[in-house]
């Protein structure tokens, strides 16, 4: 689905919710934002700079994505952290790794194998790999769409703290109006690849 004239910010610290229904452009509207697909016209602001400017690399790791279904590297969740910092020649230091697990809710993880987790706690571990780069945004597509009822809810959680406590922007697709009402402090309901209505999620999800 092509997305036209999706015109919006997102303040540090805010979760944008973005529903509508299947096909309406959602997901396209995400890959726009960190450059998976290349805009025909218009383009993205990252803190005041085009983000044509910037190298696809230093983009994807100011703005972070999470998908619907974690995709771990094989070894260990601390390896897993590890991964992004290591690309740019650094590494965490093991108290970061500590904090980060504990900011997700998996303190005591480090040497958890990968093969070995939960969904839900594999997805947990998709948003602290995520975090390790510092990013300044993060795109959810559907994080929670593959989990049961309380994965979900300790994801939620998750993407709660990182806006309260770390002062990220989120941008999060959903098909749960729910899940758009107890997160997003704004709702954007996407019909056709346009932005249709805008604003707190009860004037969105009840007009």
């Amino acid at each position: 689905m092509l997305v036209a004239d999706a015109s919006f910010g997102v303040l540090k610290g805010e979760t944008v919710a973005i529903v509508g229904p299947s096909g309406s452009g959602k997901s396209s509207l995400l890959r726009l934002l960190n450059r998976l697909d290349e805009p025909t016209s218009g383009t993205v602001y990252l803190d005041g700079t085009d983000y044509r400017l910037m190298a696809p690399r230093e983009l994807r790791c100011r703005i972070g994505m999470v998908m619907q279904r974690p995709f771990l590297f094989p070894g260990t969740v601390a390896d897993n952290l590890q991964f992004g910092p290591r690309q740019r020649g650094a590494e965490l230091s093991t108290r970061v790794v500590e904090d980060l697990l504990a900011g997700v809710l998996l303190g005591g993880f480090e040497t958890r194998n990968v093969a070995n987790l939960s969904g839900g706690e594999a997805q947990r571990v998709s948003f602290a790999r995520a975090l390790a780069n510092s990013p300044e945004a993060l795109l959810l597509d559907e994080p929670t769409s593959a989990l049961d009822e309380e994965a979900k809810r300790e994801v939620e959680t998750v993407i709660q703290g990182i806006g309260q406590r770390q002062g990220v922007a989120c941008v999060l697709v959903t098909h749960d109006a729910g899940q758009a009402a107890r997160l997003g402090q704004r709702v954007m309901l996407l019909e056709s690849g346009r932005i249709v209505r805008s604003g707190l999620a009860s004037e969105v999800l009840r007009a």
